[in-house]
């Protein structure tokens, strides 16, 4: 049995009257690839946060290596977040910076890097995802849509995290170019070895960068298996899904 990198149990978290979640169990093993799927406004998104440290959860627990993190606001808990990388849905670049000082950011805050310093690693993380070291002096807003996905990768691998969460890698890519960022995203995981959490509506993707999906609807798990058994699952909410039929048991809001 595979070593369990992070470990969530019951959790809980509402704004308000609105559940979000409401009593997620999920496990995440070490070096492998978890996709989640769900709906617009299932909570996909507020997972990630809470295992992040991003929100505090309600009630349960959520475990990394063992160690409970769930309301951990300590050093414990900033040196474990300093382990994590996170390639947003839009990017998140800041537009007032280049590049290359995108992708060192961390490296220049959390690490004390010189800057020179800084600069070099950032243009051979940039080659790594395929872009040429003059990219490196642009600004965000002269880049395509891939080449800012490509950015960002490269921002979230940079500082060899062991575990990456991607939020909608692919929305707003072309089909060649959301390939392109999916081989990336295998590429980049496998060679820091790292555990990697996304959460996506692109089914393509799920096929091909998933070990293993779960299924997230009214704020709790209700279905979890490799990409070979969601093909055949019969479990109506999944078919749904996967399949994109506005018929059947997941009532879209109008």
């Amino acid at each position: 049995m595979s070593e369990v990198k992070i470990s969530i149990r019951n959790l809980h978290k509402a704004f308000g009257q609105k559940k979000v979640l409401n009593g997620v169990d999920l496990d995440v093993c070490k070096g492998q690839s978890l996709v989640v799927i769900g709906g617009s406004g299932t909570g996909k998104s507020v997972l990630i946060k809470c295992i992040q440290g991003l929100l505090s959860p309600d009630e349960g627990s959520i475990k990394i290596d063992g160690q409970d993190i769930s309301f951990d606001q300590n050093k414990n808990a900033e040196n474990l977040n300093a382990q994590m990388g996170m390639l947003f849905q839009g990017g998140a670049l800041f537009d007032s910076l280049s590049v290359w000082e995108n992708v060192a950011f961390s490296l220049i805050e959390n690490q004390g890097y010189k800057r020179e310093d800084a600069k070099r690693e950032a243009v051979r993380v940039l080659r790594q995802v395929g872009l040429a070291p003059d990219v490196a002096d642009l600004s965000p807003s002269e880049l395509s849509g891939g080449m800012q996905k490509r950015v960002g990768l490269a921002r979230a691998i940079i500082t060899k995290p062991d575990i990456i969460f991607f939020d909608e890698p692919t929305t707003g890519l072309d089909p060649i170019m959301s390939d392109v960022i999916n081989d990336l995203i295998i590429e980049s995981a496998k060679g820091l070895g790292a555990t990697t959490l996304t959460i996506t509506h692109d089914m393509a993707s799920v096929r091909k960068i998933a070990d293993c999906v779960a299924m997230l609807y009214q704020g709790k798990i209700i279905w979890q298996g490799t990409v070979k058994e969601m093909d055949k699952t019969e479990n109506p909410y999944v078919r749904q899904f996967i399949n994109g039929c506005s018929q059947g048991p997941i009532k879209m809001e109008i």
